[in-house]
This record gives C-alpha cells, sequence and structure tokens, in this order.
C-alpha cells in the first residue's frame, strides 16, 4: 500500500497513541538528578544494567552537592559493570561539580544549559528535557534511528538529520512521548537484527516491511 509521508506519520503515531498510551523511560529514577546521572550511565549501555547500580550509587550520593565532593575513584567503585565505567566516572563527577557551581544543583530546563553539565550531549539533553520538563525535542538514539528509518519516517543519514525530520513532522505535543514509543518498539518489536514483523502493528504502514515483500515476491517466494 502506497502512502503519502505525511498520512504514514498520521498511521503510525495512531497506531502508538491507541496501542501504548503510555510509555515512558526504563530507568528507575526519582528525581531530576537521578534521570540525568542514570541518561549519563545508560550511553552504550542497557537500563537494566544502568538501575541495577543506581540504588547503590544514590544512597552514597544522594545528589548533586554529595556526588560533586566525591574523587572519580570513588564513583567508579559503584559504576564499574557499565560500559565504559572509567569515562562515565569522570562525567559524573565533573558533571556534579558544573551543576553545583553554575546551576545551584538543579537541572536547567535548556537543551544547550544541559550539554554544558560533562557527559551530556545532544542525545542527552533531550532526553533528560523532555522526561522532565516535557520539553517538545526528539531524542534520537540507536533505536529511534533504526526504527524511523525502517518505518519510513525519515531518510537521514544521521541522527540529527533524523531529529530534524521526526521534529518537522511530530506535532510538538507528542514529541516527548514519541521518543518512547519509538524506543520501546525498537527495543522489543523491531529489534537490530530480526525484525519481529510477524507479531507487529505497523507493517500496514512500515517502509521496510513492504520494500522487504516485494523483494520477496520478486524472489518467487511468498509474504
Amino acid at each position: 500500500m502506497k502512502i503519502s509521508q505525511k498520512e504514514r506519520y498520521f498511521k503510525v503515531l495512531e497506531w502508538f497513541q491507541n496501542n501504548m498510551p503510555e510509555a515512558e523511560s526504563e530507568l528507575n529514577y526519582k528525581n531530576p538528578y537521578q534521570l540525568a546521572v542514570s541518561v549519563i550511565l545508560s550511553a552504550q549501555c542497557t537500563d537494566k544494567r544502568v538501575n541495577l547500580v543506581t540504588p547503590a550509587l544514590f544512597e552514597r550520593y544522594p545528589d548533586p552537592f554529595a556526588m560533586s565532593k566525591a574523587t572519580e575513584q570513588e564513583i567508579f567503585k559503584y559504576i564499574s559493570s557499565v560500559t565504559y565505567p572509567n569515562s562515565k566516572s569522570k562525567h559524573l563527577s565533573e558533571m556534579a561539580k558544573v551543576l553545583v557551581a553554575e546551576f545551584q544543583g538543579v537541572i536547567p530546563k535548556d537543551t544547550e544549559e544541559l550539554q554544558r553539565l560533562p557527559g551530556v550531549g545532544r542525545k542527552s539533553a533531550n532526553v533528560i528535557a523532555s522526561v522532565i520538563y516535557n520539553t517538545p525535542v526528539i531524542a534520537v538514539d540507536t533505536h529511534v534511528f533504526r526504527i524511523s528509518r525502517r518505518l519510513g519516517l525519515s531518510k537521514g543519514e544521521t541522527p540529527l538529520a533524523v531529529e530534524k525530520e521526526l521534529t518537522e513532522n511530530i506535532p510538538s505535543d507528542r514529541r516527548a512521548i514519541a521518543h518512547h514509543w519509538l524506543i520501546l518498539h525498537g527495543r522489543y518489536v523491531c529489534v537490530a537484527r530480526k525484525p519481529k514483523c510477524e507479531i507487529c502493528g505497523l507493517t500496514l504502514f512500515c517502509l521496510h516491511y513492504h520494500m522487504a515483500g516485494r523483494a520477496d515476491l520478486h524472489k518467487g517466494g511468498t509474504r
């Protein structure tokens, strides 16, 4: 079924709204500081692993003021099982110091200001701002990048290009939750190596599915 780009966006968002009306981060956190720390730790690491190490970390360093006094080596002891613990220990130590010195310990709302925090890039800033403050921005991680291109929502070759296209086509009041829709769909259904098309409710609107189907038919197969 050939549909316009505008209709594809409408159908995809409608399906998510009807089938996944509530979607949120799978990181465990109780306040903006804890989310920021968890997001930094989650870079190239699973949320499940991050959630295993943060309880003890937050018990020892319950706020940025406490963490700002910790050394990298002290923080490392609590996060040694995540990916890249050395660099993340440094980022957390420096992030807490900047947060205390420049923002009085309060996680800023502005994405540009968020990126002044060590360990927080554009994607992480968008995650923090959208989750905490419901800022209408789209965070493009590997899942969002993959899903957007597979569904046909974007032809962007870079995360920034995909972010811009999604931002242009997704209404501002849906951008924050759309980030979670796409991540969760990529994490559990449209997985990287072998997408589970047989259980996906978006196949009717999915460019990848129909392109694959045409390829199968061309080879004499069925779909």
